[in-house]
């Protein structure tokens, strides 16, 4: 998949913990964890925005778009 969750890298920044940062947004950590590891098919808006909420980041902190060979696979239907 191209699009990809930089929670490590915001959470390293903020020197936050995963169980942490689980416990301020009221999801578990192994949800944060599917995300964390690209495993996630989808975020919910309202999840994104308590992610941004205490990460102090924007949406685009979070997600970015590596394009790669297997996109074509991936469309819209």
């Amino acid at each position: 998949m191209p699009i990809h969750i930089q929670l490590d890298r915001i959470l390293l920044k903020r020197r936050m913990s995963l169980t942490e940062l689980a416990d301020r947004v009221g999801v578990t950590i192994a949800n944060l964890s599917i995300l964390k590891t690209g495993k996630a098919r989808a975020v919910r808006f309202s999840t994104l925005a308590a992610l941004c909420r205490e990460l102090e980041c924007q949406p685009g902190d979070l997600i970015c778009y590596e394009p790669g060979p297997a996109d074509d696979d991936e469309g819209l239907e």
